[in-house]
């Protein structure tokens, strides 16, 4: 099995904005575009036209209707759910990984995949309790984000492109990218003002990311009650994407 680096005090990462996700899939086309051509590329498709389409996908945008809540006073809304890689902290993916493939990096904490070590064995995948990992059949090795650490760190690119493809890409400014292990860093900020939450952190296994829950709605003409606040909204998505995740 292989062994967790240390602690790193570089986190890095995503925020993602349940409130201002608009569930346009420029993110997962963007990341689909850029990664097939970059460090964990191919992205190979199988009958991409096809009845049953097949592919690896890093990002993928997940949409449900949330039912009206009561007690809170909160309408029925639709939520845009982006999923990828989450770069636990203690990530079980790479503790599980019998030949080191999957490993997470010191540095930074980024979890990544050497596929000349990779036999496919689907052991991470199994393991990741978010379904974040992806395997090629074509290849025969796994695949997952990157969050583009081939052009994070490219000193070509002029510094404002040193970001992952999919948070230039979001047209609503949903998605941000940083080192959530400083406090004083814009997502660290961005998480404490709009009480950003973790997934499912009952497993214990530390995701870094983090996702801004909605903002609370108002039903049709009905003022907004004198006692609701966004944590109410906020529990609400939060309780709901831990139980379909746990599914």
């Amino acid at each position: 099995m292989t062994a967790l680096p240390p602690p790193s005090k570089k986190k890095l990462g995503l925020v993602i904005d349940l409130d201002t996700c608009v569930g346009c899939h420029a993110c997962a086309t963007s990341c689909k575009e850029w990664n097939a051509g970059g460090i964990a590329g191919p992205l190979t498709d199988e009958r991409p036209y096809g009845k049953d389409p097949q592919g690896v996908w890093f990002n993928r945008v997940h949409s449900y209707e949330l039912e009206a809540d009561v007690a809170t006073k909160q309408p029925a809304q639709t939520l845009h759910f982006p999923r990828s890689c989450l770069h636990c902290e203690t990530p079980a993916c790479v503790t599980v990984c019998p030949t080191g493939a999957s490993y997470k990096r010191a540095e930074d904490g980024i979890v990544l995949v050497d596929e000349d070590k990779c036999i496919g064995c689907k052991l991470c995948s199994w393991a990741c309790p978010y379904g974040a990992r992806e395997y090629s059949a074509v290849e025969g090795v796994m695949k997952k984000c990157t969050l583009c650490v081939d052009r994070i760190y490219n000193d070509k690119l002029d510094e404002v492109d040193r970001q992952p493809a999919c948070v230039q890409a979001c047209p609503t400014r949903a998605r941000h990218f940083g080192d959530l292990g400083d406090p004083e860093s814009d997502v660290s900020k961005l998480v404490a003002e709009r009480n950003g939450v973790a997934l499912m952190p009952d497993l214990g296994y530390a995701p870094v990311n983090r996702y801004l829950p909605p903002r609370p709605r108002r039903a049709g003409d009905e003022t907004q009650p004198e006692n609701a606040t966004q944590n109410d909204a906020g529990n609400l998505a939060s309780r709901w994407l831990n139980r379909i995740l746990k599914r």
